[in-house]
This record gives C-alpha cells, structure tokens and sequence, in this order.
C-alpha cells in the first residue's frame, strides 16, 4: 500500500505557486528588503526578480506611499493589517486603484508579504467595451459616407473642372481650390472605408517579435529619426494568433503616436513584450472566454494626454495633433477588437503608455520560431 501523506514542499514549490497567482507578491525583510518577487510583480514594477530581489522597497516606491506605511506598521506590530483602494503611484507603476495586505511570515521572523490586488485592469476591461462601440459606430459611419458622400463629391470636382475652362485667370484660384478640397475629402472617406471592412479576419501564427522590429526599423528611418528607442522583449513568448499585417498597422500607429509624443531633445520609446497570468474576456456573442496572455507595451516620455481626451481618446476625430485627423486610435481599437483583444492606455507626464493584450497561439510553435524571437535582442538601440 503507497504511502499518501502530504509531503513538504520545496523552495521552488512554493516558487512556482507563487509564479501562478495573479497579485503581485513582494516578501520583505524586516530591514524593509525585498526578498523575492513573482511573476505579476515583475508585471506589474516592469521589472525583473533579479533586479527587485535586495533592492529597499522604499527605493521602488516612494517612502511616504501607503504601501510603504502598511509594511512598516506590519514589521512593527507583527500583526496583518490591509487597505481597501488604496492608489499606488510611482513612475514604474503609473497610477492604479488597489488593495493592499501585509502579513507577516510563519515561518520567517521579521519577514513579511506584501500583497497588490489591482482594480484598474477590470476598469479598463470595462472602458474597452466602451472603445469596441466607438469602433463600430465608426464602421457604421464609415459605410454611409462611401455610399452617401463620395458621389456627389465626384460631382463636384467635375463641375469645378468645367467652370476652370470658362472662368478668368482670377477665378482659376478657387476652382483649384474646390478641386483640392474635394480631393482631401475624398481621401478622408477612403481611409474611413476601412473601418466597414467586415471579413473574417485571416488568422495565422504571427511573432510578434517580427512584427515589432519590423515597425521599429519603419521607425527609425522615417519619423523616429530623432527619439531613441529601447526594446524590452520577453524572448519565450509563444505566437499571437492573428492577421500580420493589420498588427504591424496597429503598432505603427502607436509607435508614431508615442514618437509625435516625445520632447524634441531626449525623446525615448520603450517597446516592450510580457505574459501575463489570468486576463480573460468573454468574446461579443460567443459563451466562451479568451485569454489575452501577450501584451506589448508601448511607452513615451512626452507631456502626456490631456485629460480632456482620456475619456473619448478612442473616438473618431478626436485628436490634439494640430494636423490629425483622429482616425489612428479608433482604427488601432477597431483591429485590436477584430483579434478579440483589448487595448488600453495610462498617461501621466513624462510617462504614458499603450498595452494591447493579446491571445496567442495554444499548439507548440514551429522548431524555427524561438531563434527567430531571441534574435529580437534585449538592448537598447
């Protein structure tokens, strides 16, 4: 008869437990040092184990925040204590509702864990229903204007050619004019058109690795000439499942976003790829859920969105650019949707940042893909 009784578990046991949850855990000394850290602490700081682990959490956070306050309360009184909404905000983290719990160790004197339940990203989830309808009342409005506007635009431009041969050379001026301005709508309702593009989306296995140092390189030798940019790639991640070409589109309109976003001197992009644990959404009509375990991230160190925008950012036509046109983030929110993923943003000075997260590819990638991804390379460029 097997012997069934309980065996302890090991270190990396607890390890690997731990790298499941979906809060951020920090373990804590009683000289207020980090011991070790999981997986969605590593999300969450945009940092690595290796580099949290030794370092005072009062360097990773300002030391009058609360979070720093309820550690010290617990260290003292070796008693649990928790804080329902609490904000924590810090330069790594943006800003983000959560709740905090702090309790001390059994098994460690002096030794605590600290706890980070976040509120924000079920917030977001729900804004992104609200981004999903701006995208469809832009495909609904795109479909009318093809049909309603382009025709009598057609019109238009064909009177003005005729009134051209027969006015004088002074008038010439405003029939040119009527010409071009009919041509820039015209060119408006063409890029609106492809928002009313209702096909199946073609799927395939996409590294999105390629597909981002593919827009880097657009980057780099258009308009990103004069910003600095810094990739922060996660080398394991498995395929998106996804059409390459609508997600080289997406990310080049962040990525021109962000580079439009930058200071004229100093100006830095960080595009970075993560997994993350436990994020799933139940698709528009379908009983299942999909799990978005890839993000990317894409951050700028510009001013910030104004917060008069944040709001209906997402919108057709809302835009600050003096020259936009508000048609980049809506198209961003209309694909990203088509791929049954979620985009969301954070925004403060000096630091705002777009994620887009991702399903991905649930068969085992081909022998080729893992070289191609690790060729990608960590450093900055």
């Amino acid at each position: 008869m097997s012997d069934r009784s309980p065996q302890p578990r090991s270190g990396a046991d607890l390890g690997a437990v731990l790298s499941t949850l979906p809060n951020a855990i920090l373990v804590i000394d009683d000289a207020n040092v980090i011991r070790d850290a999981n997986l969605s602490a590593e999300q969450l700081f945009e940092a690595s184990a290796p580099m949290l682990r030794d370092r005072r959490l009062d360097e990773l956070l300002p030391p009058d925040s609360i979070v720093c306050a309820l550690v010290r309360q617990s260290l003292e009184t070796r008693s649990p204590v928790s804080q329902h909404g609490a904000v924590l905000d810090s330069l790594r983290t943006g800003q983000r509702e959560v709740t905090l719990q702090v309790s001390p160790m059994v098994d460690r004197s002096g030794w605590v864990v600290l706890s980070i339940v976040e509120h924000t990203l079920a917030m977001k989830i729900g804004q992104q229903l609200v981004h999903r309808g701006a995208a469809r009342s832009v495909t609904a409005m795109a479909a009318m204007l093809a049909h309603e506007i382009k025709n009598p635009l057609s019109g238009i431009r064909g009177a003005a050619q005729l009134l051209e041969m027969v006015v004088g050379d002074e008038d010439k001026t405003l029939t040119k004019l009527i010409r071009d301005e009919t041509d820039r709508i015209v060119k408006l309702v063409d890029r609106m058109e492809v928002f009313s593009d209702e096909r199946p989306l073609e799927r395939t296995p996409v590294n999105i690795h390629e597909v981002l140092e593919h827009v880097r390189r657009v980057a780099e030798n258009g308009f990103g000439r004069s910003v600095r940019f810094i990739e922060r790639y996660d080398p394991s991640l498995p395929p998106v499942s996804g059409n390459r070409d609508q997600l080289i589109q997406v990310f080049l309109n962040l990525v021109k976003n962000a580079a439009e976003a930058c200071p004229d001197e100093g100006g830095e992009v960080v595009i970075s790829t993560a997994y993350q644990h436990g994020v799933r959404v139940a698709l528009p009509g379908a009983r299942t859920m999909m799990s978005l375990p890839l993000v990317v991230a894409v951050q700028d160190n510009g001013s910030g969105i104004p917060e008069d925008l944040r709001e209906n950012l997402f919108d057709p036509f809302i835009t600050s650019k003096p020259k936009g046109s508000g048609l980049g983030l809506p198209l961003v929110a209309k694909l990203i949707n088509d791929h049954g993923g979620i985009v969301e943003f954070e925004s403060m000075p000096r630091r705002t940042v777009f994620k887009v997260m991702l399903p991905i590819v649930r068969s085992r990638p081909a022998p080729d893909w893992a070289a191609a991804s690790t060729s990608t390379g960590n450093a900055p460029r």
